[in-house]
């Protein structure tokens, strides 16, 4: 495609666009790699993942997560003290603790609007 005739339209960057989202996470609060994936429109959970392997160092990669709440794989203990200091919402369990996902599911598109319903982030709850 061409814009103005002659310059290639840039392609859509999709490791720039997760990059957006995820630096729009707020401290205390995290995204899953699928709610990620659902801001930008897709469903590629997976994806996200690969991106924030590669170019997530500069990012606050603590603020993606697993589904079931757990913190990035190989990762936890790194980001049990971000979490800690953002005041993160967790839950200990008798053998390990996750984050307590009720609470600290965040979405962009509940942000700032105080109508939208606390305890409804605005995507599917996670079957887990």
């Amino acid at each position: 495609m061409l814009v103005d005739g002659d310059v290639p339209a840039p392609e859509h960057d999709f490791g720039a666009a997760v990059a957006e989202v995820v630096r729009m996470i707020p401290p205390g609060h995290v995204m899953t790699y699928g709610d990620v994936a659902a801001a930008l429109g897709s469903r590629a959970s997976r994806a996200v993942g690969k991106v924030m392997a590669h170019e997530g160092a500069d990012l606050p990669w603590w603020r993606v997560v697993r589904a079931g709440g757990h913190p990035p794989l190989h990762h936890e203990a790194r980001a049990l003290e971000h979490y800690r200091a953002e005041g993160t919402p967790l839950v200990q369990g008798t053998a390990a603790w996750r984050l307590d996902m009720r609470r600290a599911r965040w979405s962009p598109s509940t942000d700032g609007d105080p109508t939208a319903d606390a305890d409804d982030p605005g995507f599917p709850r996670d079957p887990f």
